[in-house]
């Protein structure tokens, strides 16, 4: 018996703005501890037995973030699969078992989620190990989570008769969310789960079911494959096949078809989707009001209440039931109640073009970081973090110029002609039009202080000539 976790890396996260963003969503947050809710997922596996290097699948504009977080917790994937568009999690796992297939016919796949908790690692493992009997039997196995409320965020599984002695059954129908009332005859009658979205299957069972129930599916994914680039730890799917995949998930596609579907019962695990702020609540440690307060927090006659501070001081009075979070740019503030109606407000943010929904304030990008730290009337100013080794594009800007001071570390930089080391307290600038890059040769992290001033500032500025990062092609992109 041979597992190969695939872990599912490229979604959004909308319903945990102002934190998670388009650019930077929840998986790569430390929202539960010092390390994110990727790097736990995968930090996670390392107690299975007979367990593979994880594959990610992730969207091509998250490689930097995907790969940058799984090399801080000392994990080298298989592979990371870029996806150039989005098609659900049918399309993921089918490149996912195609992949295993080549080299193992009777692979196991472990299908896992980057964005859920999991707090009792030790019944995990035991569940794996469980999951795994049951699919090498043949069966399309997922995890139930045995539901502790009535809760009407998350879809349900029926489960059909005992298929062995300890906890496996076979799936009578999966349930769509419920209402309040229809939750609580789902807790009373004990024979429902939560749908976890964690599944266990064997690679070569799973594509015979696609290849009965999604023929078209199957047939661009096989080719998204077989025209994929392999570019360092990347792969790259072809963007005409795979955008030309159905976009379902593995439930509708494969799991409510197929006659294969088993479940375990997955009770004592801990886990939680994080699907909502109240979920953090939930789980977070509470003080002696039940509020769970993370950052410079003071409260006064304040209960039941999660409030987190990221940049700033908050001061909360005479609150009940209240969400709070702030950030750099945006704060939300919310009653526990409504906290799922967060994606309406990032609906229009989007529908108004607004940044904020995309990005934070501090912005990742795969040789570092930039920050906005002022703007005004045709000037900009950023504080800019380049990593040891690491440097920015050739590029040039139409529109602007700009000024570099070294504030920790050293720079090498080329501006035009002239090839420059500038160190603590030096600067350099760069007049509009000229062709430019940003180095850091040293040892420790490069911190400067860019001043842009013009009459247009947008970050779609920028022509690029040379790139280590791959992305000549798009130049109106940020840097």
């Amino acid at each position: 018996m041979s597992v190969y976790p695939v872990v599912l890396c490229g979604g959004s996260g909308s319903r945990l703005w102002p934190m998670s963003r388009g650019g930077y969503p929840k998986q790569y947050l430390k929202l539960t501890g010092k390390n994110s809710l990727l790097q736990q997922t995968v930090e996670r596996l390392k107690g299975i037995a007979e367990v593979n290097p994880p594959l990610l699948i992730s969207h091509e504009e998250q490689r930097f973030l995907v790969a940058e977080q799984v090399r801080k917790v000392d994990v080298t994937p298989q592979t990371i699969v870029l996806e150039p568009v989005g098609r659900n999690t049918a399309p993921a796992v089918a490149i996912a078992a195609l992949l295993v297939t080549e080299k193992d016919p009777e692979g196991l796949l472990l299908v896992l989620p980057s964005d859920h908790v999991i707090q009792n690692e030790t019944v995990f493992h035991a569940l794996v190990a469980q999951a795994a009997t049951v699919a090498q039997m043949g069966k399309l196995v997922t995890f139930g989570i045995k539901p502790t409320s009535p809760q009407t965020g998350y879809g349900y599984i029926r489960r059909g008769a005992s298929l062995t002695t300890d906890g496996a059954y076979h799936v009578d129908a999966f349930v769509e969310k419920p209402d309040l009332a229809t939750a609580e005859q789902f807790l009373a009658a004990g024979s429902y789960y939560w749908n976890s979205g964690m599944f266990m299957l064997k690679a070569s069972v799973y594509l015979d079911e696609l290849r009965r129930l999604q023929p078209e599916m199957l047939v661009n994914a096989q080719l998204s494959l077989e025209r994929s680039m392999r570019d360092g730890d990347f792969t790259r799917l072809n963007k005409d096949a795979f955008t030309a995949c159905p976009s379902d998930s593995i439930d509708y596609a494969v799991m409510e078809k197929t006659t294969e579907a088993a479940v375990i019962e997955a009770a004592d695990l801990g886990w939680n989707d994080i699907g909502s702020w109240s979920a953090l609540a939930d789980i977070g440690d509470k003080d002696d009001d039940g509020n769970v307060v993370l950052g410079d927090v003071l409260t006064d006659q304040v209960s039941g209440s999660y409030i987190r501070a990221e940049y700033r001081m908050i001061a909360a009075i005479g609150l009940k039931d209240i969400v709070i979070v702030e950030t750099a740019d945006a704060i939300l503030v919310a009653h526990k109640d409504k906290v799922q109606d967060v994606k309406k407000i990032v609906e229009r943010l989007n529908a108004s073009k607004r940044s904020e929904s995309i990005t934070h304030r501090k912005v990742v990008r795969p040789w570092g970081s930039y920050e906005g730290i002022d703007n005004g009337d045709r000037f900009q100013v950023k504080r800019i973090i380049v990593t040891p080794g690491a440097q920015l594009s050739l590029q040039m800007h139409h529109h602007r110029a700009e000024h570099w001071i070294v504030v920790k570390g050293t720079a090498l930089v080329d501006n035009g002609d002239q090839h420059i080391l500038l160190t603590e307290n030096q600067s350099t600038y760069i007049p509009l039009g000229v062709t430019h890059r940003l180095k850091n040769p040293g040892k420790i992290p490069l911190e400067l202080i860019e001043v842009q001033s013009g009459p247009y500032l947008g970050e779609d500025d920028i022509v690029r000539f040379e790139d280590t990062y791959g992305r000549v092609e798009a130049p109106a992109v940020i840097k």
